[in-house]
């Protein structure tokens, strides 16, 4: 395996403004020459962390992209930007991160027909954002030929800030993005996931727990629901107990307690999303 970090800055100067410095840290299995497989393209999964756009979590990072390399995955670490930093710069980061999934495709193996992106908590809301909007006008005034991802992956994702569920809402997460004390109809609206889903959303995998007290299970189902109304393939998981932030679901990123009560149920998450996206890609 090959193990490396990357600066998008480094190759995007104007992602280092503002004291920003944003960066993907690459996990690639090596392509046994033994077994003949020097050419073959991996399908590819660019990892967003949660942390509710305040900070990006060591638990959701490489513990979970450990689990996808025995299962033939590369998987892609983006170290976004976070508070102070604020909206449209994640999106912009996250589209830098995709062209240089197609720049480096040859030389890392990828197969970009086949790159999901997969979101925890304000990750899976930032992953949902880019899903819908990848060729919005701030993201294309920097990369004119933005690229779409295949399929999604939401863990606990927030999704809603709609003024009409704001008791679902994780509003912490959008103060953050949007830099505002107090979040306004207007931005809770238009940063509203569920309502940017459309027939051109790729296939998503949603999983959450009934009882997470912090994102409500409410955000997947909207999600799922604006997935349905739109006739997009989508596969949703919601475990019967388990508290926020739960990551893999043992004791790599859980403390005892945290499994308990039956929490321990939503570890199945890492086997079924891997079997979703192999169903899905057509491996």
């Amino acid at each position: 395996m090959e193990h490396f970090t990357v600066s998008l800055g480094g190759r995007y100067s104007f992602l280092n403004e503002g004291g920003r410095a944003p960066y993907l840290e690459t996990y690639l299995p090596f392509n046994l020459t033994e077994m003949h497989r020097e050419q073959d393209r991996r399908p590819t999964i660019l990892l967003l962390p949660g942390g509710a756009y305040r900070f990006c979590s060591q638990r959701e990072a490489e513990p979970i992209a450990l689990n996808y390399l025995p299962a033939g995955f590369n998987v892609v670490i983006l170290w976004y930007s976070c508070k102070p930093h604020r909206h449209p710069v994640q999106l912009i980061e996250v589209a830098s991160a995709m062209e240089t999934l197609y720049e480096n495709a040859e030389a890392w193996n990828v197969d970009t027909e086949k790159i999901a992106i997969m979101g925890f908590s304000a990750g899976g809301h930032l992953a949902a954002h880019y899903t819908n909007r990848f060729d919005c006008d701030d993201v294309r005034k920097m990369f004119p030929d933005s690229k779409p991802v295949n399929a999604a992956i939401l863990g606990y994702p927030v999704i809603t800030g709609d003024p009409d569920h704001r008791t679902y809402a994780h509003t912490n997460s959008f103060k953050n993005l949007l830099g505002c004390e107090e979040l306004s109809d207007a931005d809770a609206a238009a940063f509203s996931c569920e309502r940017m889903v459309t027939e051109r959303t790729p296939p998503t995998f949603l999983w959450c727990t009934r009882t997470d007290a912090s994102v409500s299970v409410m955000n997947s189902l909207m999600y799922a629901e604006a997935l349905a109304t739109h006739g997009v393939p989508f596969s949703l998981h919601v475990y019967p107990a388990g508290r926020h932030g739960l990551a893999t679901v043992d004791p790599q990123t859980d403390p005892p307690e945290k499994l308990a009560d039956g929490a321990a149920l939503a570890h199945a998450w890492l086997e079924e999303s891997i079997k979703w996206l192999d169903f899905t890609f057509g491996k």
